[in-house]
């Protein structure tokens, strides 16, 4: 099995979908009326972000980093922390570490937590 994609639902995929494509280099791999289907630079993962008002949708900013969060690989965790939060983010606690690992959370505009990870020994 290869994982294709991870979706979650919004309020407003559109802005939210281009949010996430300004601030965090996505790009718009597929688009329907209410979803967008958004690829990292290696094109291997999708993020969808749709809104299907038919569904209850989850109340993010309740949610801990810990039960929830998306994942980017960051070269330098202090600029891309500012750029966010310069871009309408939440810092959610201050960077941290846990090994050769660095780490900091800021919540996007509709309150979704944002890891950004810079790890010791690459991942991905």
């Amino acid at each position: 099995m290869v994982l294709e994609h991870i979706g979650i639902n919004v309020a407003d995929a559109g802005a939210m979908a281009g949010w996430y494509c300004e601030c965090l280099g996505l790009s718009v791999s597929r688009q329907t009326e209410t979803a967008y289907f958004l690829a990292d630079s290696t094109g291997r993962m999708l993020l969808e972000i749709y809104t299907n008002p038919a569904v209850k949708q989850i109340d993010y900013a309740a949610l801990e980093p810990g039960s929830f969060h998306i994942a980017f690989v960051s070269d330098d965790i202090v600029a891309d922390r500012a750029r966010l939060i310069e871009a309408g983010g939440t810092a959610d606690g201050k960077i941290f570490t846990d090994g050769d690992d660095e780490f900091a959370i800021v919540r996007d505009p509709w309150g979704v937590a944002v890891q950004l990870a810079k790890r010791g020994t690459s991942m991905v």
